[in-house]
């Protein structure tokens, strides 16, 4: 028990330090924490929307703009924790040398800390629905924190495996970046799964483990919906992730002081 509260406490002092350590000197603070996805929605809005012409399809009660923002706040969340987490170990050398701790506890502080985030840029997702005259449904009460939780395992299991790796293949952070552009583009975020012109590559995409979980996303926020079906597939996903997570970083745990 002692030694489940020293891991409790250094779990909430580091997510502590990230979060200040996030807005230390910033004159805009949380806004940054919505800044970027609202400047990427506006961009592929542009270049989608209104240069290139795409449009959602007939029958579909929402905007292409509201579809963007809905798909780029979670995927910042996944987007932003795996690439921090490639060099989490490699940024806290002297910690992991000089003190006996849980190493898995790094990178899921700072998975906590981007959770955090997304939590506070909900409001502003409200906003725009309300603009685009959607609102929040009692779905939301039990689809946001079964989504989160998928999300989060997923999420910290591939952090776990990016952060261990890249202390012995310092390339990876670099390819990281590359595969996660790559999984922009497989990932329905500038377009949905329900989309008839998708419907050919639907069960293609969704081999991606994201998809499901990104299309489960879309579903409560535009149409009031909990997927159980996108969540199910998703958690499975996540679940596996988790196993094959914990294996490869416990195999590798035991030279991180000799290779930071």
């Amino acid at each position: 028990m002692r030694g489940l509260q020293y891991h409790l406490d250094l779990i909430y002092e580091l997510t502590k330090k990230e979060l200040k350590v996030r807005y230390k000197n910033s004159a805009l603070g949380y806004l940054w924490s919505v800044l970027n996805p609202l400047a990427m929605a506006g961009v592929f809005y542009v270049g989608l929307g209104l240069i290139i012409g795409v449009r959602v399809p007939r029958g579909e009660d929402y905007p292409f703009w509201l579809l963007l923002i809905c798909g780029l706040f979670p995927w910042q969340w996944f987007s932003n924790s795996v690439n921090a987490c490639t060099n989490v170990y490699i940024g806290n050398a002297n910690l992991i040398r000089k003190v006996a701790f849980r190493r898995e506890v790094l990178p899921l502080a700072t998975v906590l800390n981007d959770l955090v985030h997304f939590a506070v840029s909900i409001p502003v997702i409200v906003l725009f629905l309300l603009l685009a005259r959607h609102r929040p449904t009692l779905a939301w009460l039990y689809g946001l924190p079964l989504l989160v939780l998928a999300q989060f395992v997923m999420t910290y299991s591939l952090s776990l495996v990016t952060g261990a790796l890249n202390l012995f293949f310092r390339d990876l952070a670099n390819l990281v970046q590359i595969f996660l552009q790559m999984l922009f583009y497989m990932t329905p975020i500038i377009y949905s799964l329900k989309w008839s012109r998708i419907a050919a590559f639907r069960h293609w995409l969704l081999v991606n483990p994201l998809a499901s979980l990104i299309s489960g996303w879309q579903t409560l926020f535009l149409e009031g919906r909990f997927s159980l079906g996108m969540w199910q597939l998703a958690m499975g996903y996540s679940v596996v992730m988790l196993a094959a997570g914990m294996l490869v970083h416990r195999k590798l745990e035991g030279k991180f002081a000799e290779v930071t």
